[in-house]
């Protein structure tokens, strides 16, 4: 029997204040934050800390929650897939990636400027949140 997938991703402000995004082979083309599974043991910042680690290279700092979103089957997503994903907010040291084999692209953008991306939904999300938190 399937079960859902436990994933996680953050949205990362850089030194100067951009955030991080990235086009990956895993959502067809769209630009979103990187992440990935949760392993078995690992709690969720660890689980975040990792994937960027491994993703991108940076080491994130300040991770803090964002929100959950549920990814049921989104056409969006290179597969069939039923995910939960945990989204964070963090911040990087440095501007200095260091991309693996899913990692296309990569940009350090105005969070105002995320939008002119496209996104995938869940990222679409995640920013409007992080300018909705920046207004507060």
């Amino acid at each position: 029997m399937e079960r859902p997938l436990v994933c996680v991703g953050a949205l990362v402000w850089g030194p100067d204040g951009r955030v991080l995004l990235v086009r990956t082979t895993k959502w067809q083309g769209a630009w979103g934050v990187p992440g990935g599974k949760l392993e078995w043991g690992e709690t969720l910042e660890t689980a975040t800390r990792r994937e960027f680690l491994e993703e991108t290279g940076l080491v994130l700092q300040e991770v803090r929650y964002a929100q959950t979103q549920e990814a049921v089957l989104s056409g969006e997503f290179h597969k069939p897939s039923h995910m939960l994903l945990i989204d964070f907010f963090a911040r990087a040291d440095t501007f200095d990636i260091a991309p693996n084999e899913e990692i296309e692209a990569w940009a350090w953008v105005e969070l105002a400027e995320a939008h002119t991306y496209p996104l995938n939904s869940f990222t679409r999300t995640l920013i409007d949140l992080a300018l909705q938190q920046r207004e507060v």
